[in-house]
């Protein structure tokens, strides 16, 4: 028996161009089947849960009442853009979401002309929303012509820098913009939003340039009982760090805040500003994250991101493991790091779970930092901390990290302070894309003077890691791991500190050697007791540093093998590259040693399984057989050249 809700409003839409024809009323009935719809299609694909729910409503008004695609509608991350998606003529590939060669978690130029911009990291719609606005007055819009820019942006988004660095901007060129925050966090009691939706009914009735004098006007009109409650309320408003007054004095019309969820409320305002602002304004929307399915709204993170799960009890279905993951074994293995000495110190930017911090921050809560969506702040935060005699662990994402590089340029490494970078989501993620993936923090990081840079090849190895970041004092280091579950090897009760710059020898074999950095270990192998089958017996060897490199293992190898082949989770200008260089300076390559190295390839990987990921970069066992048989020069009967 299906699970599918019954949607027969919301099958009658194909394009927003339909929701045109439909009543408010009939559109607050939309609403009610796309939410349906949305959690139907995650809890088959798993992804962004929470945050799609929350705009629901926001979604239908905004395609109701502005003219996409000709209107560019900008949803900054966009994670919350599933009802988007179905709305805008993807619904019958809505259950295809994360998979391979299927609709992307985000919004992509390439799936849609209703997604005129891509995003996946934050606080970026604002700048791109201009840039259309500018782009058109300068001629540079090809037919349809452009007609809005809207831009979607969280509460969370909106923290960042580059946010306001936009808005100043937007303020100055005075184009027509409109930005709706979509505010998700604040509540707000009852005389505040009562006060709100008068205030909100009056905006729909006065012309902008009046809006203040209805404000000042709005008290005297409401009863007597609720006065005091209401001048409270618009004094808190007036202060409020997101508050109408800050926003004015960048140059926007300041319009809310609106309940994001009553669709009358939402489609007289969006109609009322769309048919008369002149400049650019900002539309201030409060919205419940996870709103109307239970087991999101009770959830800790609000449904953020859901594996598959039941729709009537909201558990996930996960893969069982026996393996801790990366993430795990990092955030225990700081805390022995922490409980071992009080000048270890952890700062994040707005992922405390998905980086484990938040189980580093029950135990040390004084000691552990949410700087929020800022990696620029938080990576000289943390040189602050470590030149103030601190021991800072700056734990994000890879991919998020590269938002902060010109901070760990300069106020890091330039100045050789202390800070100890844990990457995670190193290599590829698997659904999230492209845009997640880990794919250039080893080049990024490994060019920089006096850096040290790391990669775990198992979760035991990312303890000792840990470690080893924790006793290293002299200058800045990175260690990078995966998503995911470890191998399943047998952990330490607490890390060792490595020997700066030196590999280890996992096995030795004849004629061709294979340096591994990070965990296709693994697969490496694999690969050798492939290889053994066809009696060839490899040398593998865990590089552990790619910076300094193990000059020494690194020649040996050369010296004793015919080729030397290097496997790495990351693109090129990374480990190969740096190893190439040192062969090269020392002359090796001039005794005849054949080299090659593995590494992602120069393109952006779309979505998929992590596996299939692999497969599709080159970097399985079956391929690193392959490479060796062809270095070798040694014939493979039915198979293709790698």
């Amino acid at each position: 028996m299906s699970t599918r809700p019954a949607t027969p409003l919301l099958d009658r839409v194909q394009s927003p161009a339909d929701l045109k024809r439909l009543s408010d009323a009939q559109l607050k009935q939309v609403a009610d089947e796309l939410r349906a719809e949305t959690i139907s299609a995650v809890s088959e694909t798993g992804g962004h849960l929470g945050a799609g729910l929350g705009v629901v409503e926001l979604t239908v008004a905004l395609h109701a009442v502005f003219d996409t695609p000709r209107d560019r509608l900008i949803w900054d991350v966009s994670h919350q853009s599933y009802p988007h998606k179905i709305l805008t003529g993807r619904r019958d590939r809505i259950r295809t979401l994360r998979m391979k060669d299927g609709l992307s978690g985000f919004t992509k130029r390439a799936e849609s002309p209703y997604d005129p911009f891509g995003a996946a990291h934050s606080s970026t719609s604002i700048s791109a929303a201009l840039g259309f606005k500018v782009a058109h007055d300068l001629g540079g819009t090809p037919e349809p012509a452009l007609g809005d820019a809207i831009a979607v942006i969280g509460d969370g988004s909106m923290s960042a820098g580059m946010a306001f660095e936009a808005m100043n901007n937007a303020g100055h060129l005075g184009k027509r913009l409109f930005v709706i925050l979509n505010d998700n966090e604040m509540s707000i009691a009852p005389p505040t939003g009562a006060l709100s939706s008068y205030l909100s009914r009056l905006y729909t009735e006065k012309p902008l340039q009046d809006l203040k004098a209805a404000a000042k006007g709005a008290l005297g009109l409401l009863p007597p009982p609720l006065q005091e409650g209401a001048r409270r309320a618009k004094d808190m408003l007036k202060h409020m760090t997101v508050g109408g007054t800050m926003f004015e004095e960048l140059g926007f019309h300041y319009v809310g805040p609106i309940d994001g969820h009553d669709m009358e409320t939402l489609l007289s305002v969006l109609r009322t500003l769309h048919a008369r602002a002149t400049g650019p304004t900002l539309i201030h929307v409060l919205t419940k994250k996870g709103k109307g399915y239970r087991p999101a709204e009770m959830a800790a993170d609000k449904g953020h991101a859901t594996a598959k799960f039941d729709v009537i009890t909201g558990k996930q279905v996960k893969a069982p493991s026996n393996a801790p993951s990366y993430t795990k074994v990092f955030a225990q293995a700081l805390i022995r790091e922490g409980e071992a000495d009080d000048k270890v110190v952890a700062v994040t930017a707005a992922m405390p779970d998905g980086t484990g911090l938040n189980l580093f921050a029950e135990r040390f809560p004084s000691r552990t930092f949410d700087v929020g969506i800022a990696e620029q702040h938080g990576v000289t935060f943390c040189a602050g901390l470590a030149a103030g005699g601190l021991k800072p662990f700056c734990a994000m994402y890879s991919t998020f990290l590269q938002r902060g590089y010109d901070q760990v340029v300069h106020d890091v490494a330039l100045q050789g302070l202390p800070v100890r970078f844990a990457i995670d989501r190193a290599g590829l993620v698997g659904a999230d894309g492209a845009t997640h993936a880990g794919s250039f923090d080893v080049a990024y990081l490994a060019n920089l003077p006096g850096f040290v840079v790391m990669a775990a090849a198992d979760e035991a190895e990312l303890v000792h890691m840990v470690a080893t970041a924790a006793a290293h004092d002299t200058g800045p280091i990175a260690f990078r791991f995966p998503r995911g579950e470890g191998v399943g090897v047998e952990m330490p009760e607490r890390g060792i500190p490595l020997e700066i710059g030196k590999g280890r020898l996992i096995r030795q074999g004849q004629r061709v050697a294979i340096l591994s950095f990070g965990t296709r270990l693994a697969e490496v192998m694999k690969a050798a007791e492939a290889l053994d089958a066809r009696g060839i017996s490899p040398t593998v060897a865990d590089a552990r540093f790619a910076k300094p490199l193990d000059r020494e293992l690194i020649l040996t190898l050369a010296a004793g093998h015919e080729a030397l082949i290097t496997i790495e989770e990351g693109a090129v200008g990374g480990f190969g590259s740096h190893v190439a260089q040192l062969l090269a300076e020392e002359g090796v390559f001039d005794t005849g040693l054949k080299y090659r190295s593995m590494v992602l390839p120069d393109v952006f990987l779309d979505q998929a399984s992590p596996d299939q990921m692999y497969e599709a970069a080159g970097l399985t066992a079956a391929d690193i057989e392959a490479k060796v048989l062809d270095v070798l020069g040694v014939a493979r009967i039915g198979a293709k050249r790698a």
